[in-house]
């Protein structure tokens, strides 16, 4: 059976890991390369780093922290923000990437997710979805660091996006992001159901409980968390710890 990842949340921002609140008010959470590399020893499974202002910005991603990165951990590294093309993906995978998020391009234009996944695999094409609850049960993406509403059903748009390619979704609720209140487990199980890969909740976890129930009542394959990682709520061993006791099968060595 497969086992369900942990996946800490490198959000980067000048340089800088930084962790906020319904994507504002960031506070300053440590140099990405030395997080990176804690992270690596601490057992996390993979690891993620979004540039969180990449695309505001209208300007390409991270290379030179991604590349100091690879060089210096061993697990598994997804690199989203600013990735527009498919150019884009093949520099990044060239820095040391294992997997790469598009977002907003995707959006934009679904058939970038094709044109990667064509000639890279799919298995390092992410698609990253932000989505806010808009009525009960419906859903909608937001683009540009979440200040930007497209009117896309993110249900729909997980579908599209798996038929043309990407080969994870990386799943966050907006409304919980960085509140500690616990998963969107209704959207998590609604885009887990609706596709064929792997999905990665993100988005509220405040506690141990709530990785758990990303997986069992959501049905995510993995779960990503920040706040309570950064700043030292949980330990990724404990976390794994708990999971396994609860029944998820971890990957403990």
């Amino acid at each position: 059976m497969l086992k369900t990842r942990i996946i800490p949340c490198l959000d980067v921002a000048d340089g800088r890991v930084v962790k906020g609140v319904n994507f504002v008010g960031l506070r300053d959470a440590g140099d990405p390369v030395e997080s990176a590399k804690a992270y690596d020893a601490a057992g996390a499974d993979e690891l993620c780093f979004l540039d969180i202002m990449a695309t505001e910005e209208n300007r390409g991603t991270m290379f030179d922290v991604v590349r100091r990165t690879a060089e210096q951990c061993y697990i598994p590294l997804t690199v989203g923000g600013g990735v527009r093309t498919k150019e884009d993906v093949r520099a990044l995978l060239l820095a040391g990437a294992d997997k790469v998020s598009f977002n907003s391009a995707a959006v934009a234009n679904p058939d970038v997710i094709a044109q990667a996944a064509d000639q890279f695999g799919s298995q390092c094409i992410v698609c990253a979805i932000d989505a806010k609850t808009v009525s009960p049960g419906k859903w909608e993406i937001f683009t540009h660091g979440g200040r930007r509403e497209t009117g896309i059903d993110a249900v729909e748009f997980a579908k599209t996006v798996v038929a043309k390619g990407a080969g994870e979704i990386l799943l966050t609720s907006m409304d919980r992001d960085g509140t500690k209140a616990g998963f969107n487990l209704p959207l998590t199980r609604a885009i887990s159901d609706a596709v064929n890969v792997p999905v990665i909740a993100s988005g509220g976890v405040g506690n141990l409980d709530h990785l758990v129930d990303g997986v069992t009542k959501g049905g995510a394959s993995a779960v990503l968390a920040a706040s309570i990682f950064h700043f030292g709520d949980y330990t990724i061993a404990q976390a794994k710890a708990y999971m396994q006791a609860a029944g998820i099968p971890m990957r403990l060595t």
